[in-house]
């Protein structure tokens, strides 16, 4: 149910898509992970609104507020529709999925749209939250100076099946010195959230972003312990299938980081 939603669309480069807003206050991306914005992802949008921002959720694949596991059991349904989210997806032009060294061509659309809400619901910046094939989203959208606070969920591309992939996230070397540039000099945060044992998300990836951001990239970093055991997967989505939303858990303080950056940079006084 998506009633408490607002439904609209916005167009840039000739490519129209649903947006869903929840809130009120500086915007905040919420982009979902595969299979699309299910009943966790809008769980975590309601904390977002919660905070005072507007959580906005742009539909890029899926089936929004379809739920993958209503019954809490994995099953065929569910694993059909993963794959009607994913092979679309990777098959699409719009999503960079194996290659390095490359923005998907999706962000350029992405950044249009968080200039959009920050002119609509003003603020000092705007916040992203990227998820799981989209966790590199966030970080290739901070090469624009209106994103304040950057946050990669379990960031999955590109696929790590080489040495080079697992060392690598899918942003170009352009749009990545730029955010280098901003973490030097402008003050730029970029949090980064994962477990240990996620094949999705290898600790290169993270040892890679250590390296280019340095003290900027802020690395959580979770043992399986840490995960919801109610999950039907193994241990991935921190911040929707596998929190443990209760005060003093891992899972949970990494909830509050993630928050508290958005409370810092686009709520603070400027």
């Amino acid at each position: 149910d998506l009633s408490e939603l607002e439904e609209t669309t916005f167009t840039h480069g000739g490519k129209t898509r649903q947006v869903f807003r929840l809130g009120s206050g500086p915007a905040v991306i919420v982009i979902a992970e595969m299979p699309g914005i299910t009943p966790k992802v809008v769980d975590f949008a309601r904390r977002v609104a919660d905070l005072g921002c507007t959580a906005v959720l742009p539909h890029l694949f899926g089936v929004p507020g379809k739920d993958p596991v209503p019954d809490g059991k994995a099953t065929l349904g569910a694993s059909a529709l993963m794959l009607s989210s994913i092979v679309p997806a990777c098959a699409s032009r719009e999503f960079v999925a194996f290659a390095t060294g490359r923005t998907s061509p999706v962000v350029a659309w992405l950044r249009a749209l968080a200039a959009d809400e920050h002119e609509r619901c003003g603020g000092t910046g705007v916040g992203a939250v990227g998820m799981c094939f989209t966790g590199g989203y966030a970080l290739a959208m901070a090469a624009d100076d209106r994103l304040l606070a950057p946050v990669l969920s379990q960031p999955s591309m590109p696929v790590p099946l080489t040495a080079k992939q697992k060392r690598a996230i899918d942003i170009s070397p352009e749009d990545l010195e730029k955010v280098k540039h901003r973490c030097a000099h402008d003050g730029l945060e970029v949090i980064g959230l994962r477990f240990k044992s996620d094949r999705l998300v290898p600790a290169e990836r993270f040892e890679y972003l250590r390296e280019q951001l340095g003290d900027a990239f802020v690395a959580v970093e979770l043992e399986d312990a840490d995960a919801n055991p109610a999950a039907v997967m193994s241990p991935h989505s921190v911040l929707t299938e596998h929190l443990v939303d209760e005060p003093g858990t891992p899972s949970r303080a990494a909830l509050d980081l993630v928050l508290d950056l958005f409370r810092t940079r686009l709520l603070a006084p400027a």
